[in-house]
């Protein structure tokens, strides 16, 4: 379970496996290895497994509490270039997954393959509301506050409320890419959403299909917003990732 500085941040994270780079890019009020559970058995045989907890998040620790998607991007080629890691392919889950985006983007030749699970591509700031602490306590949420307690102490240092305003600030703002910018991604791509996800959908993950050019995209029947996870279909996501990486070698 190691430490390694990153610009100004200690980044926490987690490696398993063997084989080729896998960095998981997990969502905004989880930590790496949780929100990737149910990859971890399936991913570590053929792959070398890499799960950071982003900066504001889990036990990744910096003095700064501010946080943004585009930071986390950067972050992550840095992470690459501290474990030399030249080139990677990249599964990430909602705000992970739009950082994959921003670094598919901004540094397409870090990106072997880009697959997306909870995203379409663009801001969609509906439900941002519903983060806020002062919401929370208001509402009774009690058992969200301590998760986000428990989950990321060392990152806010017991500072909730910070962690929570600067989660829903970035989930109203990002991602900013637009269309020129989303179709200037070359890697191979796999965008995978739940049938009934209300953040992504298969009439979202169409309009992202036709920017990226050669892109798939897959809806899990029956599937939420976390349709990776157990309880879900982790087996048919796992599946269908595994048979994309291994027709999209790292060259």
């Amino acid at each position: 379970m190691p430490y390694i500085q990153v610009k100004d941040v200690e980044m926490f994270y987690e490696k398993m496996g063997l084989g080729e780079a896998v960095i998981f890019l997990h969502s905004g009020y989880s930590r790496g290895i949780l929100a990737f559970a149910s990859q971890i058995l399936d991913f570590q045989r053929t792959y070398t497994c890499y799960f950071p907890d982003f900066r504001g998040h889990g036990r990744t620790r910096c003095n700064s509490l501010e946080w943004s998607t585009p930071q986390l991007a950067d972050d992550i080629v840095e992470f690459m270039d501290r474990l030399n890691i030249s080139k990677a392919h990249l599964i990430g889950y909602s705000l992970g997954a739009n950082v994959g985006l921003y670094i598919a983007v901004k540094n397409p030749d870090r990106v072997s393959t880009l697959t997306t699970i909870g995203t379409g591509g663009f801001c969609d700031p509906s439900g941002a509301d519903e983060f806020e602490p002062e919401w929370l306590v208001q509402n009774g949420q009690q058992d969200i506050i301590n998760q986000m307690i428990e989950r990321h102490e060392e990152a806010h240092k017991g500072n909730w409320q910070e962690f929570l305003r600067q989660s829903a600030k970035d989930w109203r703002l990002y991602p900013q890419l637009s269309e020129d910018q989303l179709r200037s991604i070359r890697c191979p791509s796999l965008f995978i959403s739940g049938e009934h996800d209300q953040f992504a959908g298969e009439e979202r993950l169409k309009r992202l299909n036709s920017l990226v050019k050669g892109s798939r995209y897959l809806v899990v029947p029956g599937g939420s917003h976390r349709p990776h996870m157990l309880r879900e279909s982790p087996v048919f996501v796992n599946d269908s990732i595994l048979e994309f990486l291994a027709s999209n070698p790292i060259p």
